[in-house]
């Protein structure tokens, strides 16, 4: 029996070993998940659901501390209730952004793979469209096209068990999407990510 638990213990601890960066340490991840994302003070709208997904590296500072920074692709935006119209566009609209989002973050290991992280997380838009049944237009076409930088604070949640690691994180958007009107990014995302040590 005390064999057996003595195993036990050393797997536990192999486990958590791997559960976090040494310090000293850099870890790449490639991640890819969903977002749910909507515009907030720009009017009802709905939101969508769109794919995240990049890579991220993390250095170990301190026994429980580490810093994470990355580069993924995000797609953002939101879905117009059937009643409204921009500029001529009606029925079921969709506002489709892509971004390039650079989180930086700060990530405190509370128990053995669990981390809470906040950070910083500007981003560069690449793609800002209108939709309807299938037909696209660009949104400066519109005049309704995104600032071409955007920052937001992400704050969020992972842990991690054998090299995989769930994120759920809640990206908050600090600058307006738009060049003369209201209204700001808000992200949900769920990722799934594999870690490896350098």
């Amino acid at each position: 029996m005390k064999k057996i638990m003595m195993i036990a213990a050393m797997m536990v601890a192999t486990l958590s070993a791997n559960a976090q960066n040494e310090v000293g340490q850099w870890s790449l991840m490639p991640k890819a998940g969903i977002n749910i994302s909507t515009v907030t003070g720009d009017g009802p709208q709905k939101s969508k659901v769109g794919f995240v997904g990049g890579l991220e590296a993390e250095y170990g500072i301190a026994k429980n501390f580490g810093l994470a920074f990355g580069a993924l692709y995000s797609m953002e935006g939101c879905k117009y209730p059937a009643d409204n119209f921009v500029n001529g566009l009606g029925g079921n609209i969709n506002f489709n952004l892509g971004y390039i989002n650079i989180p930086i973050l700060a990530q405190l290991y509370v128990v053995k793979g669990l981390a809470i992280k906040a950070g910083l997380q500007p981003a560069f838009n690449v793609t800002s469209k209108w939709s309807e049944d299938g037909v696209s237009v660009k949104s400066k076409d519109l005049g309704f096209e995104a600032k071409s930088f955007n920052l937001s604070i992400p704050v969020g949640i992972s842990y991690e068990i054998k090299n995989f690691v769930l994120d759920a994180r809640y990206n908050i958007g600090t600058t307006r999407l738009y060049k003369d009107q209201k209204g700001n990014n808000s992200t949900f995302s769920i990722t799934l990510g594999y870690k490896f040590a350098l």
